[in-house]
C-alpha cells in the first residue's frame, strides 16, 4: 500500500489474497480476535509464537492499535478501506485526514488495550499517536474488562490472560504522565463493585511501588499482573458474605479466608505460566512475622511481589469507604503503616510505599467507577465481587483483614 496507488494491479492482489484469508479464517472462526502486547501477537487467546518477532504486531500497537476484532460480512471494499485507514495510523498520517475518512465499518472494531469495541473517547484517544494520562483519564474500559474476566473465571473456570495483560498495560500508559508518575485511582461509588475497584488499584500502587524500587519494566508489569489477580479466589466466595454489611461469623469468616488457596488453584489451573501470580494469590495476607492467612506450617519468607501487593492491599482497603466504616484519610493510612513496618509489613517495601505516596500526593487522580451507561461497550456483569466484613483497625492495632 504503501509502494502503490489505489487501484494499481499489484495492490489489488495484495489485498485480494488478504482478504480471502480473511474468509478463509472465518469458516472456522467467525468473529476472530487480535491482540498487540509488546512484542507478542495473539490471536483470542493464545500467544502466536511464530509471530514472536512479527514487526507490524509491534508498529500497531505503537500507532495505538492493540486490539482488532472482525465480525461476519465484511466485505472486500470494507476490509480495504480498514487497510486504508491501518496504513494511515502507522505512517502518522490518520490524524490529518481522520476527518475526510469515512467511518469504519462496524463489523471492524479497533481498540486500546484493555478495551472491548469502540467508543467516542478510544476513537478521539486512538487519534493521539503516544497516550498519555490526562486529568480526565477513565478506567471504565478496564473496570469493565475485570468485571468481564471474574465473570469468565466464575463461569468457566477460565482465566483470559490476554485480558489481564491487556489491562496492565493500559494501566501502565495511564500512569505515565507528561513529566511525573499519576496514579489512576478508582473511588468506590457502589459497594458491591469493591473487588473490581480493589483489582485495579492494587494492580496500579504495586506496579508504582516495583518502579520506584527501580524494578526493569518486564518485572514491574509482572508484579502489576499479580496484583490484578491477587484476589482472584473472591470469585469463589458466596454473594451474601462478600457483600455483608456487618460483622462476619466464625463461620463465614472461615469462608472468606479461603480465597488466597483459592485463587491461587484458578490461576495454577489455568494453564498459564503465572507461577508469580500464584504465589501472590496465596501470600498476600500472609504478614512477615507469620500471622495472617493462610496459616503456614512452618514460618518461610514471602516472595517480594507478595510484600508489595501486601502493602499495596492494606492501604487501599483502608482507604475505601466500606458498609461498615468510613475511609480513612490517607495520613492515618501511612502512619499505621509505618507502625506496622517489621511485623506485618516488610520493612523495605512500607519504607519505599510511605515515600513514594508522600512523594506522588498532587499526582493521585481519583475518579469513580463509571456507570454502565458511561461505557458502552462494556459487558453487563452478572455478578461483582465486594468485600464483606472487617473491624476496622485502629492506628495501633493490626488490621483484621478477614476479606
Amino acid at each position: 500500500m504503501a509502494l502503490y496507488n489505489d487501484g494499481h494491479p499489484a495492490r489489488e492482489r495484495a489485498v485480494d489474497r488478504s482478504y480471502q484469508c480473511l474468509r478463509d479464517l472465518q469458516q472456522h472462526d467467525t468473529h476472530p480476535r487480535f491482540s498487540f502486547l509488546g512484542e507478542e501477537t495473539i490471536y483470542q487467546d493464545s500467544a502466536l509464537r511464530e509471530l514472536g518477532d512479527w514487526e507490524w504486531g509491534t508498529r500497531l500497537a505503537q500507532a495505538g492499535v492493540q486490539r482488532i476484532e472482525l465480525e461476519t460480512g465484511v466485505t472486500r471494499e470494507q476490509y480495504e478501506e480498514f487497510l486504508e485507514e491501518m496504513m494511515a495510523r502507522i505512517t502518522l498520517s490518520f490524524i490529518d485526514s481522520a476527518e475526510a475518512r469515512p467511518n469504519r465499518p462496524t463489523g471492524i472494531k479497533v481498540g486500546a488495550l484493555g478495551i472491548r469495541g469502540e467508543t467516542r473517547e478510544v476513537e478521539e484517544a486512538l487519534a493521539t499517536p503516544v497516550p498519555v494520562a490526562t486529568i480526565s483519564y477513565s478506567l471504565g474500559e478496564e473496570a469493565a474488562s475485570i468485571q468481564s474476566m471474574h465473570r469468565e473465571v466464575q463461569d468457566r473456570g477460565r482465566l483470559p490472560l490476554a485480558e489481564a495483560e491487556a489491562v496492565v498495560r493500559s494501566l501502565s500508559i495511564a500512569m505515565h504522565g507528561d513529566q511525573e508518575m499519576i496514579l489512576p485511582l478508582l473511588q468506590l461509588r457502589e459497594f458491591d463493585e469493591y473487588t473490581t475497584t480493589h483489582s485495579l488499584n492494587v494492580s496500579v500502587l504495586v506496579m508504582a511501588l516495583a518502579e520506584s524500587l527501580g524494578l526493569a519494566q518486564q518485572d514491574v508489569r509482572t508484579f502489576g499482573i499479580a496484583g490484578l489477580l491477587h484476589d482472584l479466589g473472591k470469585v469463589s466466595i458466596p454473594e451474601e458474605i462478600l457483600n455483608k454489611p456487618g460483622k462476619l461469623t466464625d463461620q463465614e469468616r472461615e469462608v472468606m479466608q479461603t480465597h488466597p488457596v483459592a485463587g491461587a488453584k484458578l490461576i495454577i489451573e489455568s494453564g498459564r505460566r503465572l507461577d508469580l501470580a500464584a504465589a501472590v494469590a496465596h501470600e498476600h495476607h500472609i504478614m512477615i512475622n507469620g500471622q495472617g492467612y493462610p496459616r503456614c506450617h512452618y514460618h518461610r519468607d514471602c516472595h517480594k511481589a507478595s510484600k508489595l501487593v501486601h502493602v499495596c492491599d492494606v492501604y487501599d482497603a483502608l482507604r475505601t469507604r466500606r458498609p461498615y466504616r468510613d475511609a480513612w484519610e490517607a495520613q492515618r493510612v501511612l502512619t499505621y503503616i509505618e507502625e506496622r513496618a517489621g511485623t506485618e509489613f516488610e520493612p523495605e517495601a512500607a519504607t519505599a510505599f510511605i515515600k513514594m505516596m508522600r512523594k506522588v500526593e498532587g499526582g493521585i487522580q481519583l475518579s469513580p467507577v463509571p456507570r454502565e451507561s458511561d461505557v458502552p461497550s462494556a459487558p453487563t456483569p452478572s455478578h461483582t465481587n465486594g468485600a464483606g466484613t472487617v473491624n476496622p483497625p485502629s492506628p495501633t492495632q493490626p488490621a483484621k483483614q478477614g476479606k
